[in-house]
């Protein structure tokens, strides 16, 4: 293990021995949709089991839960990480505990798990994140103390939630990256309309049956605790289906208002979807895998996070990917496949202006604009389906990498050990 810090770089660290065995993610369903009155811990109990049984890891052999959640979306938020660890079948005497990055927290939680490996606190972690837009709640906040006569203020909490007030929402931060690098309407939609190509192509060819688990009602149990009853609506067997993908042209594109600024290149075309769902994934180490004689998708070889000027958050994976590269020795054409979250058109074009990237080699399955952006899932699914990716194309290095609102951005260096 060798870790950094500086304060104009960011934070880092280097593993010796960590991996990533397997994961799963739910299906995303789209805002509104087939998933959205299923909770963000009903979400992440799917995908955690399905990752647990994917990995060949049975329940009682994990040593501590890291989930993420950043809009907290049912009444019992609160026991989110402990209830997603004992209906998953974590032992009762496995602690859990709920991180939180914003869009980078998925990342976080692979992290947060190697930590605790390298520290010695733990051989097995079971890392998760998951997200329920749909249920956001409209809220009021300060009834408890009262309100002046005709005063009562509600407002939706999703919306508000975007827009950060030390500086501008969310999508005028890409706009502002937009002019920085003169990214032009068309450049934007010819990206998102590639994105949406990419994961109908992934779809079709059947590459994410092996991701996505199948999902139904069901009732989750666990010793000495109440049954949690799921349902799907009208009673919908093996939801597999991403919902947000759908087909366009660039003049149906075209067509669409800009939705943050008049004049500028977003729209709900090139823009990531909102979306609910959950990805998990198993972290383990050497010696585990060795007494269990199992295999792993990946390597996790470092991590790093950095921050930058909230008013172009999109940027954020630029230093972060520079930081990780520095400190383990790589340039940029050592890296075979690269996963960074599409959180808008502009941004990603944006970190790849910046950063040199080969598009070729970029969200090569398509990324958020055509799947959707589930806040605390998109960091495992972005490191679960580059893992993946890896192996299928026999590349040795792979980043994964995510802006994050408020201005920061968060990567991960994986290596395929199955060369």
């Amino acid at each position: 293990m060798k870790a950094y810090h500086n304060k104009e770089k960011g934070i880092g660290i280097m593993y010796d021995d960590i991996y990533l065995v397997n994961g799963a993610r739910t299906p995303f369903g789209k805002l509104c949709g087939t998933l959205a009155n299923i909770s963000p811990t009903d979400l992440a109990i799917y995908s955690s089991r399905a990752a647990m049984e994917k990995s060949g890891i049975s329940p009682k052999d994990i040593d501590q839960v890291m989930m993420a959640n950043i809009g907290q979306c049912s009444y019992d938020s609160y026991f989110y990480p402990r209830h997603v660890g004992l209906y998953s079948g974590v032992p009762e005497g496995v602690p859990a505990v709920m991180l939180q990055r914003i869009c980078g927290s998925g990342f976080e939680t692979i992290t947060a798990g190697a930590d605790q490996i390298t520290l010695g606190k733990a051989d097995v972690t079971l890392c998760g994140g998951a997200e329920s837009m749909s249920l956001a709640p409209t809220v009021s906040y300060g009834n408890r103390m009262g309100y002046a006569l005709g005063r009562v203020e509600f407002k939706d909490f999703l919306w508000e939630a975007l827009n950060d007030t030390a500086a501008v929402p969310m999508g005028c931060t890409a706009e502002n990256v937009a002019k920085k690098h003169g990214i032009t309407r068309q450049e934007a939609d010819v990206f998102g309309k590639l994105s949406v190509d990419r994961a109908i192509a992934a779809t079709e060819r059947g590459y994410l049956k092996d991701e996505i688990v199948a999902m139904n009602s069901m009732v989750f149990e666990a010793d000495g605790c109440k049954p949690r009853k799921v349902s799907l609506p009208k009673k919908m067997v093996d939801f597999v289906a991403d919902e947000n993908i759908r087909s366009s042209t660039l003049d149906v594109m075209a067509k669409l208002p800009t939705v943050f600024d008049k004049e500028g290149v977003q729209t709900a075309a090139n823009s990531s979807g909102m979306v609910d769902g959950a990805a998990s994934a198993v972290i383990a180490n050497k010696a585990y895998l060795a007494k269990n004689n199992l295999k792993s998708l990946s390597r996790v070889v470092a991590s790093a996070t950095s921050a930058v000027d909230p008013k172009v958050m999109g940027l954020g994976p630029v230093p972060a990917i520079r930081l990780l590269l520095e400190m383990t020795g790589l340039n940029i054409s050592d890296i075979g496949l690269f996963e960074i979250n599409e959180a808008f058109a502009a941004q990603f074009i944006g970190c790849e202006r910046e950063l040199g990237l080969d598009r070729n080699i970029c969200n090569v399955n398509g990324g958020a604009i055509a799947y959707g952006h589930p806040l605390a899932a998109s960091g495992l699914r972005l490191s679960l389906t580059l893992s993946r990716e890896m192996n299928i194309r026999k590349v040795r290095y792979g980043i994964a990498s995510a802006c994050i609102g408020g201005g920061q951005g968060n990567a991960i260096l994986f290596e395929n050990i199955n060369l």
